[in-house]
């Protein structure tokens, strides 16, 4: 049967050999795509992550994904330096950790990254002195109340997206990064989000996206700088988390928790530059990809000038 099929092929005009071969080549390439998508979700192990070192730093640790993080690399067996504003919070998210993981050491910094970032950066250089941070998972984050144009958004909250979701992951990172090269080991994760790298734009959310950018080609470039450091920089690319700023309060298929992200997130840790850790949000990148640009830029247009609207009732009703 196989000698007939190739030799019925010998016979055919020289386009069909072509259609022939290139129909192959692209059966194959799709099979190693998928064949490689389910290993790295569903067979790839995680990483040791105490081959990096035995304590973890998060910002923005009190809430949403920085808080899944801190309780999932607390059950990994690393002990936290966890860094937000507020005090009151920190304890509590110190003092959950610790009741169900006795063993664990938390620090906490109260650092407001929208405030002093020189004083704030010299107390995480005072916590870290002398212990080897192995993880750094740069989470603090803001974004806009709600969707507006650009236009519309104050200097408080454009200073805020900037000083926040730029200036502070970048400055967090050169100071643990210092440790990091001289033990020689270290990873790095950046969170960044599908609206800077999934979708074609993101209408409405246009400085929040551009910060999200920054975080991307941040990771990259570090990625190649310091690989042969041994450190691993990396920059997790989540989509909708169920989460107090994407204004979701249900997870679902799609939505993970911040816990189910965090999961998925800390077995990503240590491998490509660039990776979404929640397997059906690379449906969703995959189906983005696969659409016109223009389709989806409308779309996403349409669904945030909705957003604007709700935003803007919610302000009114607050003024009456």
């Amino acid at each position: 049967m196989e000698w007939c099929i190739f030799s019925n092929l010998k016979t055919q005009p020289l386009w069909v050999l072509f259609l022939f071969s290139l129909g192959s080549i692209t059966l194959v390439r799709f099979s190693f795509i998928f064949l490689k998508w389910v290993y790295v979700n569903f067979l790839r192990p995680s990483k040791n992550l105490m081959k990096y070192g035995s304590w973890a730093l998060i910002t923005g640790p009190t809430d949403g994904i920085g808080k899944g993080f801190a309780f999932e690399l607390a059950r990994k067996g690393l002990n936290l330096v966890l860094v937000g504003r507020s005090p009151e919070k920190l304890k509590l998210v110190s003092d959950s950790i610790a009741a169900e993981f006795g063993k664990i050491k938390v620090v906490t910094v109260v650092v407001d990254f929208s405030g002093d970032l020189d004083s704030g950066m010299e107390k995480i250089r005072e916590a870290i002195e002398g212990i080897d941070v192995g993880v750094l998972v740069n989470n603090v984050g803001v974004s806009y109340p709600y969707a507006r144009f650009f236009h519309e958004v104050d200097d408080e909250i454009l200073r805020n997206l900037i000083k926040v979701n730029i200036e502070g992951t970048t400055k967090v990172t050169q100071l643990v990064l210092n440790g990091m090269l001289k033990r020689k080991k270290g990873a790095i994760v950046n969170i960044g989000s599908g609206a800077a790298i999934v979708i074609p734009s993101d209408p409405l959310y246009a400085v929040y996206a551009a910060s999200k950018a920054y975080v991307d080609q941040f990771s990259r470039c570090l990625y190649v700088e310091y690989k042969k450091y041994g450190i691993d920089v990396q920059c997790q690319v989540p989509l909708y988390v169920a989460t107090k700023m994407a204004s979701i309060k249900r997870s679902s298929f799609f939505v993970p928790s911040t816990d189910g992200y965090a999961k998925a997130g800390v077995r990503w840790i240590g491998y490509e530059p660039r990776c979404t850790p929640y397997w059906p949000h690379t449906l969703l990148w995959a189906l983005a990809y696969s659409l016109p640009e223009s389709v989806v830029d409308a779309w996403r247009l349409r669904f945030c000038l909705g957003i604007r609207k709700r935003g803007q009732l919610k302000d009114s009703r607050k003024k009456e």
